[in-house]
């Protein structure tokens, strides 16, 4: 039973490299494709199942055709996290499930014209459900629109799925303290920062909550272009690491 994370984007909305900038960071992504960063995004496989987790990336259904997947279960409703659906909706034959938080304003018309999109999957805190056999946990995140992570389960393997947020509620650090998962991938879009932004962590946020959690494995993912830079020139903590797009996470 084997569970298997690959990060398809690591980027927050602003993307890497952002458009006009010409910071080291941005330079070097223009140059080496492995330095881009795409709309934060993964790919969970659980046995021969299949979910999208977010869907931000445009070319969605480029790279995932039909019957390549089973669902797609969504963190929010921001732009970069849902502007995949918005060509493939408009796709024939069955209906694709589309999990995620109950959010009534979605993202401009995806629910008033959803086309082969089913958002009726709605999900609830701390309330657990299944997909093909793989437990997940919705976990509250603090950003500006409704927002869930997600602990992922199988029998033998637990990771965290934690963006878009800045911090994190007591009751979701509780809930990880508890139900400690092998790693944990975060929201960490700044460089350290005297005080945590509005919407995503700093460094010395994730440093902070994972003084509590106690995750072996810390894998920062919504990076910014400054982050990278910051990056460049300073280590991260040891346990700490930077995603990239592409990176495969698989838990035994």
């Amino acid at each position: 039973m084997s569970l298997t994370l690959t990060l398809t984007g690591t980027g927050g909305a602003q993307l890497v490299p952002a458009f006009g900038c010409d910071c080291p960071a941005c330079r070097r992504a223009r140059l080496q494709d492995e330095y881009r960063r795409r709309p934060c995004s993964a790919v969970v496989k659980f046995n021969d199942a299949v979910t999208l987790l977010d869907a931000g990336i445009p070319h969605l259904m480029d790279d995932w055709p039909a019957g390549s997947f089973q669902q797609i279960l969504l963190t929010h409703y921001h732009m970069d996290h849902v502007q995949g659906l918005f060509p493939l909706r408009w796709g024939v034959g069955a209906k694709i499930p589309v999990y995620g938080p109950p959010d009534d304003a979605g993202c401009d018309d995806l629910f008033n014209h959803p086309g082969i999109l089913d958002f009726s999957h709605t999900l609830a805190p701390f309330v657990v459900f299944e997909l093909q056999g793989l437990r997940i946990t919705p976990l509250p995140l603090n950003h500006s629109k409704l927002t869930y992570g997600y602990l992922l389960e199988s029998a033998h393997s637990r990771v965290a799925w934690l963006s878009d947020t800045a911090g994190l509620p007591d009751k979701t650090v509780k809930f990880l303290l508890n139900n400690q998962p092998q790693a944990m991938v975060i929201d960490c879009s700044h460089e350290p920062r005297e005080e945590t932004p509005r919407n995503h962590c700093d460094l010395n946020t994730v440093i902070a909550l994972n003084e509590v959690i106690g995750c072996p494995q810390v894998i920062l993912t919504h990076i910014s272009h400054q982050f990278d830079v910051w990056m460049m020139n300073n280590p991260l903590p040891e346990g700490f690491e930077a995603g990239y797009d592409g990176m495969v996470l698989v838990l035994d």
